[in-house]
């Protein structure tokens, strides 16, 4: 009996435990900002889903915050954060994302993808450049001659951490800018997207708190999402990039175990972080013991002679993996990336191990075949000019339609616009009224959790710029106009 009473009583206080643990959870999120006066929190039975805590404990827990001015209920509608809320500590200029519409965002994201596959749309929204400039035929070749060479060993020789010649071939174009790595350090994936994913697999659990820019690539959204962590959206603008003093604050608030970050030519502003930026942000991250997952997949498309230096170049105590890819440079059907992942390489091959297994060994060898020539340099010198051309077409065709306040994000290298319009007009709608009239663009919904970015867009100059391309244009331009008119 005494055992059974104990047992009672214990079970009572794991419960009371339990529910006062979510209490303060939610308080400190609601001081912190993360729930601003007026949002609506997760239903009880998401909050159960989220916590894994039962819908009663929920329930109690919501009632208390209710009960101490924290938090109103809404019959038929939810729970709410009270106005008192904003009184109890002072903004802090960072963005937790929450997930309750996160399904909808995905949706949102295939249906802008899935637009741009078909020929009919103009892909203004599309994430690659054009197929047309990438050289096919010497890729072909390549693969055609290492298929006749192909061995069963083969099969098993490129396994993780990938082919030999490949990781090979890649440490020496880090040496070429003075970084130093074995092959060893580097794992080759399937397309920059694993390489991504493996990489925040390989430095957090579940329930972690990442870091991101904000705006940011929806990919890292999407990642973060279903791995069951927890974002923070660091404020980010076209000059300067990341806030890093924000950066530092968050860092100091949350117990943040990565940053997912993109240093060159970030998706979607543009931006290239300067030499002393990258140095701050490198050794910020060392200082609170805090790993780096650098998205560098545009790393080859930048303008002027010099190839700008990764966050990883700056790197001393292996905290930042690099991830890079050819998807967007030299053929994106052959997926194919890969992550200087360092002291992170073995549980980066663990994982991938456990998932995908390994890259296309047809590819990897293709690919290691056509790197080994002077052909890719060549390439890249030819498609950075062509880009730089139709980038500039571009603008000039956007600046004649788009109104006298919107501004155009004018970034050096890769071929990504962001275009900034009043206030007013939500590019969401301009989305669909322009797929009506088969025209894509990437809306700010898509890189952002909160409404900060509704009026912006994301513009691909990749295309040829020709006859088609300037109506799309015109036609966009006669599209905010009737948008911007009362």
């Amino acid at each position: 009996m005494l055992v059974k009473m104990a047992a009672l009583i214990s079970n009572i206080g794991a419960r009371v435990a339990k529910y006062q643990q979510l209490v303060d959870q939610l308080r400190t999120q609601i001081e912190a900002r993360i729930w601003p006066p007026g949002e609506k929190l997760p239903s009880l039975r998401q909050q159960a889903e989220q916590s894994g805590l039962s819908l009663m404990t929920v329930m109690h827990a919501y009632e208390v915050l209710e009960s101490q001015g924290w938090i109103l209920s809404k019959p038929q509608s939810g729970y709410y954060v009270a106005p008192r809320a904003a009184e109890s500590r002072p903004r802090l200029p960072t963005q937790a994302i929450a997930k309750t519409d996160q399904a909808d965002t995905n949706s949102f994201v295939f249906d802008v993808l899935q637009a741009t596959r078909d020929p009919a749309i103009m892909p203004f929204g599309s994430a690659f450049p054009d197929p047309e400039l990438f050289p096919q035929r010497q890729l072909m070749r390549s693969l055609v001659k290492v298929s006749h060479n192909l061995k069963p060993s083969d099969a098993l020789n490129n396994l993780p951490p990938g082919n030999e010649a490949l990781r090979k071939i890649l440490a020496q174009r880090y040496a070429q800018q003075g970084i130093t790595l074995s092959p060893d350090d580097i794992v080759i994936t399937n397309g920059a997207m694993e390489a991504l994913n493996l990489s925040l697999q390989a430095v957090t659990e579940p329930g972690d708190w990442v870091v991101i820019e904000n705006p940011s690539f929806y990919g890292a959204l999407q990642v973060i999402e279903r791995l069951k962590l927890n974002a923070i959206a660091i404020a980010s603008d076209v000059e300067q990039g990341i806030d890093l003093d924000e950066l530092e604050q968050a860092l100091q608030r949350w117990p943040v175990k990565a940053c997912w970050l993109m240093t060159n030519r970030q998706n979607p502003l543009g931006f290239t972080l300067s030499v002393e930026r990258k140095q701050q942000l490198v050794a910020l991250l060392a200082r609170y013991k805090v790993a780096m997952v650098e998205d560098d997949v545009y790393s080859d498309l930048y303008s002027g002679h010099d190839k700008p230096l990764p966050a990883k170049a700056f790197d001393r105590d292996g905290n930042v993996l690099h991830c890079g890819s050819f998807s967007k440079n030299l053929v994106a059907g052959f997926r194919v990336g890969w992550v200087a992942a360092g002291r992170y390489a073995q549980r980066v091959q663990r994982i991938q191990l456990m998932s995908t297994l390994s890259t296309s060994a047809p590819m990897q060898l293709a690919l290691a075949d056509f790197l080994s020539t002077r052909s890719y340099d060549t390439h890249l010198k030819k498609l950075r000019q062509t880009l730089a051309k139709r980038k500039q077409l571009a603008q000039q065709a956007l600046r004649r339609v788009l109104p006298a306040d919107a501004q155009i994000g004018d970034t050096p290298g890769g071929y990504f616009l962001w275009i900034t319009l009043p206030e007013h007009i939500n590019t969401t709608q301009l989305y669909h009224l322009a797929l009506k009239e088969g025209i894509s663009i990437a809306p700010g919904q898509l890189f952002s959790g909160s409404e900060g970015f509704s009026h912006c867009f994301r513009f691909n100059t990749a295309w040829p710029w020709d006859a088609r391309a300037e109506a799309a244009v015109e036609t966009l331009g006669k599209l905010i106009a009737q948008l911007e008119s009362p």
